[in-house]
């Protein structure tokens, strides 16, 4: 397999999962499609590995120590093919082709890929967050990364930019914790903070009866911090330039746009997952237009 077959690997794979992640979307310029997509194979399967399943604890950190001797080499050597561990996808020296080529050509920090690999270590050892602080330093290595990655991607290295992307992506993986919470419940993880449910004096127990007041004005709580960091991002899609600065204001407003359903839904997420529809998709195209 050559380095373009690699990216064409990556591409099919991107494109045939949805995700909030801007791979296979006609609003991202082609010349970044196929480096996006490598990123993507890379962290979509590394989550795959941390996900509960089959897998015992020891399994699952094992993959992804693994997953990580193949990012160390492929970022130096991307050819170089390392004995494959079961449980690693059989394309797995497609991915790294791919993505040890895109870290060569284009100059990503190694450390970006580190920080996702080490909040995918955590999601299998942690399945409750004391804090916001707690909370928040999980998302600066599970989601900031693939902000800043993109950017780079483009081309683009400016504090300013990050610290936009930072709270944009930050807040997309708060949106998709709040739009979960009944999934992760079901499977033992919470992550909204303890302080927040003492803060409203909302129980755990009182959860495995039904929804209560209480864990609505919990909900609520988090959903009014996330807006404010979808706030504090909104001038990245402004600073850029091209089919990006579309892409970027896509993404926010389709976040947005959940937590006004989350909103809406009198931010019951367990009757009902908030999602998106053909409706929304309208409505976010409208705005674009404006």
């Amino acid at each position: 397999m050559d380095v373009e077959d690699a990216y064409a690997r990556c591409l099919r794979d991107a494109r045939a999962h949805y995700e909030n992640f801007p791979v296979a979307s006609v609003l991202v310029p082609a010349r970044m499609r196929p480096h996006i997509a490598a990123v993507y194979a890379f962290a979509r399967t590394a989550d795959d590995f941390a996900d509960e399943g089959s897998r015992t604890v020891d399994e699952r950190l094992a993959l992804l120590n693994s997953w990580r001797a193949r990012l160390h080499t492929a970022s130096t050597s991307p050819a170089e093919h390392l004995p494959r561990v079961d449980g690693e996808p059989p394309h797995a020296d497609a991915i790294f082709l791919a993505l040890g080529t895109s870290i060569q050509r284009l100059s990503l920090p190694l450390s970006l890929f580190d920080d996702l690999l080490s909040a995918f270590e955590q999601d299998v050892r942690v399945v409750r967050y004391e804090s916001w602080y707690d909370l928040l330093d999980y998302c600066r290595r599970s989601a900031n990364p693939v902000g800043r990655l993109v950017l780079r991607i483009a081309g683009r290295t400016d504090a300013r930019l990050d610290a936009w992307s930072d709270a944009i992506c930050t807040a997309l993986q708060l949106t998709n914790f709040w739009q979960d919470l009944g999934v992760d419940f079901t499977r033992g993880r919470i992550y909204l903070p303890r302080e927040t449910l003492r803060a409203h004096e909302a129980s755990e127990d009182d959860l495995r009866v039904g929804l209560t007041p209480a864990w609505c004005d919990a909900i609520e709580d988090a959903v009014a911090r996330t807006r404010r960091l979808f706030e504090q991002g909104s001038p990245l899609s402004t600073a850029l330039d091209g089919r990006l600065r579309y892409e970027i204001r896509a993404t926010w407003l389709g976040g947005m746009r959940i937590l006004n359903r989350i909103e809406r839904d009198g931010f019951d997420v367990f009757s009902h997952r908030p999602t998106l529809g053909i409706g929304d998709a309208a409505w976010i195209a409208w705005h674009l237009v404006r």
